[in-house]
């Protein structure tokens, strides 16, 4: 007989109120609890500021990062309406910060374009803050309110006499019952956040304090996107020094372009919309390909430098070396969840390709000399897509992609769970044979390198093709390479760097990471990919079977060792030589360095660099792409003097051996 069934009535059904659902799922609302999460806080609030500005009501923001861990965001807008609500029969400055949809950016009287679409970013943040105090000034008065956790503590404050004629300051504490990983907020994200907004609205300073340490800068940029573009393409070797910019109103739709091409093979895209960076693209991305793909090519048929026969130049051709930036204002945009990754307004793929054709047509016509270099640039990578092509085909015909077909020097692992396996990309053939020997070869596969791999900063995809020791790679991850590239194919989940802790070695370690940036980067994003960090000194004590050895990995965790061991040695009453070396002082029989993997035996490699129990590893990640596309043109590009002299401003502070990327 079933058994009876538990009652199921209106009492199991519970009803959220007000912030509730945002404390409850907060990832629903700003993306994460953990670090991305905590300054998104910042991002919600600043960005009400910015809607101020690009509604041309305020020119001045002032971030603040406080000493006792809040943030303060203020600017000289208009001051958020104080009047009472008529729905809600509270001030409207209590109803914007505790109401989850409720903000100017609903119908008509609010802001014609902003980049917040919800209008629960204030609330939010709000709801997740121990404390929030908001100070509006309008009409020569301070109209002040607080919140604990989401609610007033307090009636809504008016004092004659401002510090301002008008505006908005807003504070808040992050609530560390929420971001448990941390609620410290990081000075560079500010600061960063802050010089983008300012590129991306004309005529707005911001100014980021943070009171911590006392740092401060002002962003000021007239010049808008043509600055940003500027920026990017800093330290390259540019086809023109002019940049191509339009900044046209297409019905409601404001869209501003600028772009410009270097030397380079890779392409830096950065679409926004109202001020919202879209990574992921969208619908103005979708036009502006569209348009630059057929203008070049209708100028390149109409002027002969594409030849009867010849086939059109693809987006991918033309996109080489491109560097643009790219911003849509509308009023009712179309974001994928609050975190806003793509436009999906059909109508903007229409109004940017209208804009690229018109008025990228008139710069070709009007710049011959610069149509002319982009349009070679373009044949030149179409010529190098066909060889590669090719020679793709012919290794894919050798079963270099298929899985079926590994590289012979791959020694794999016996698992098929991508989930456990390791590749370790290994310097040397000493190292690999001392790796093959020491390793788990259930979960951990082994790549050794021959040398020094092609640097990718400087090379096509049919160059690469033409590498060896690449193709081995390629072939090993499983993912392919270029179009074929395919993130599911992935047979690791680790992909892990083991290189000497010398020069040649983060030479090594640096060309590989090139490599992944250029070409796979989406591999770097999910997490893959890794730094194996190998002790520099062990301190040998006993030999034989009483043999043991203390394996540190930098000098500063050297002598913290040996100042431990002496000191202990000293309070045990043994008589101490300071005239003997450090290493016998401390009551070892012998010190060794390790210059490179090759000198560890297959035992040792396994206990300091491979046994997941007591390894270090680096998790590659890039927090600041544009740094980092910046760090890789100075490093691997072809200009040795921007090189020589990034070498020579840090040579002063780095030591090698205290490297930890």
């Amino acid at each position: 007989m079933a058994a009876k069934a538990e009652e199921y009535d209106s009492s199991e059904i519970r009803v959220l109120e007000g912030l509730e659902p945002v404390r409850l799922r907060p990832g629903m609302y700003i993306g994460s609890t953990g670090y991305d999460g905590l300054h998104h806080l910042i991002k919600e609030i600043a960005d009400n500021s910015i809607d101020e500005a690009i509604a041309g009501f305020a020119n001045k923001i002032d971030i603040t990062i406080l000493t006792d861990g809040g943030v303060r965001v203020d600017d000289n807008g208009r001051g958020i309406p104080v009047d009472i609500h008529p729905k809600t029969k509270k001030s409207t400055l209590e109803t914007v910060l505790t109401v989850l949809h409720a903000g100017g950016k609903f119908g008509d009287g609010g802001y014609k374009v902003s980049s917040g679409l919800h209008g629960v970013g204030s609330s939010v943040v709000n709801a997740l803050s121990t404390h929030m105090y908001a100070e509006v000034y309008r009409d020569g008065k301070t109209h002040h309110i607080e919140f604990d956790v989401g609610k007033p503590t307090m009636e809504l404050q008016v004092t004659k006499g401002s510090p301002r004629e008008h505006g908005t300051s807003i504070t808040f504490y992050p609530d560390p019952s929420i971001f448990k990983e941390t609620t410290t907020f990081d000075y560079t994200w500010v600061a960063n956040y802050a010089r983008h907004q300012a590129y991306l609205t004309k005529g707005i300073l911001i100014t980021v304090k943070d009171e911590r340490t006392g740092a401060r800068e002002s962003f000021y940029f007239e010049g808008g996107i043509k600055s940003y573009v500027k920026r990017l393409n800093q330290g390259k070797e540019l086809l023109s020094d002019d940049i191509f910019y339009v900044d046209k109103q297409v019905g409601d739709t404001g869209i501003e372009i600028a772009l410009q091409y270097n030397d380079t093979f890779a392409e830096t895209m950065k679409p926004f919309a109202n001020n919202v960076l879209t990574p992921d693209g969208g619908m103005h991305v979708v036009g502006f390909r569209t348009g630059l793909t057929r203008t070049v090519n209708d100028y390149a048929r109409k002027n002969g430098l594409l030849k009867e026969k010849e086939d059109n130049l693809t987006g991918d051709d033309i996109k080489e070396g491109l560097t643009a930036v790219i911003l849509v204002k509308l009023p009712d945009p179309q974001f994928e969840g609050q975190t806003k990754n793509k436009l999906g307004n059909p109508e903007v793929r229409g109004y940017v390709d209208k804009v690229m054709t018109e008025y990228f047509g008139y710069y070709l016509e009007e710049n011959p000399a610069i149509a002319k270099k982009i349009v070679g640039k373009a044949t030149l990578a179409a010529r190098a897509r066909k060889a590669a092509r090719a020679a793709r085909d012919n290794v894919i015909r050798k079963g270099a992609f298929d899985g079926l077909n590994l590289p012979s020097k791959l020694a794999d692992c016996s698992s098929r769970s991508r989930s456990e396996c390791e590749l370790f990309i290994v310097e040397g053939n000493s190292a690999a044979g001392s790796a093959k020997e020491g390793r788990n070869p259930q979960i951990q596969a082994i790549l050794p390198l021959r040398g020094k791999v092609l640097n990718t900063e400087r090379a096509r995809l049919d160059k690469m093709l033409a590498n060896q020791e690449l193709v081995s790679l390629i072939k090993g991850l499983g993912v392919g390479i270029g179009d074929q590239f395919n993130l599911d194919g992935l047979r690791y989940d680790k992909i892990i760097f083991m290189t000497d802790a010398d020069v040649d070695g983060l030479h090594i370690a640096t060309l590989l990471m090139t490599f992944f940036f250029r070409y796979m980067p989406q591999v770097i994003e999910a997490g893959h990919v890794y730094l194996a960090k190998p002790p520099l000194f062990g301190l040998i004590k006993g030999t034989g079977a009483n043999r043991k050895i203390d394996y540190l990995y930098d000098e500063v965790a050297l002598e913290k060792k040996l100042t431990e061991k002496i000191e202990e040695r000293r309070k045990a009453g043994t008589k101490i030589d300071e005239s003997q070396e450090r290493f016998k002082q401390a009551g070892y029989t012998a010190q060794q360095r390790f210059k490179g993997l090759g000198e560890m035996d297959a035992k040792q490699l396994w206990e300091t660099t491979m046994d997941p129990e007591n390894r270090i590893l680096v998790k590659v990640h890039v927090e600041d792409a544009e740094k980092a596309d910046a760090v890789f043109t100075k490093l691997m590009g072809d200009q040795v003097e921007l090189r020589k002299n990034f070498i020579q401003a840090g040579a002063a502070s780095v030591n090698l051996d205290d490297l930890d990327f």
